[in-house]
């Protein structure tokens, strides 16, 4: 049972690609609990670590107060988003996951990246205007 006792909402909250991440992180997780139990404290916790990155940059760059700064956590947030992608890779590559399990979560990959590009670059025309 989930109990709704949220009486706040911060500007990050309404970020599609905030909340996408956030899902991301629930399918990462559970293709960690499919690793080799010697890897869940290696492979497994730095890419855990890599994709809770991404959700919590973007999170961290909404509350800066300059547009450099945002444009800053978002570029972090995107080379979390490719390191954890790489790790997946590695992952595949030693038979911890396997191919189909990419293939499935590769597109979440793409659409993030795409919205973490458009948003770095909707900060960008601020700071020439």
């Amino acid at each position: 049972m989930k109990l709704n006792m949220k009486t706040i909402t911060f500007s990050f909250e309404k970020l599609e690609v905030w909340a996408a991440a956030r899902e991301l992180i629930v399918v990462v997780y559970k293709l960690v609990r499919m690793f080799p139990p010697e890897e869940r404290y290696g492979l497994g916790d730095q890419l855990r670590r890599s994709v809770v990155s991404v959700a919590s940059n973007i999170a961290e760059g909404s509350g800066r107060g300059s547009i450099k700064e945002k444009i800053h956590f978002i570029e972090i947030s995107y080379g979390s988003l490719l390191e954890a992608y790489c790790q997946l890779q590695i992952a595949l590559d030693l038979g911890y996951i396997r191919p189909e399990d990419l293939i499935t979560i590769e597109s979440k990959f793409e659409s993030i990246s795409k919205k973490l590009t458009g948003l770095r670059a909707s900060f960008r025309k601020q700071l020439t205007v």
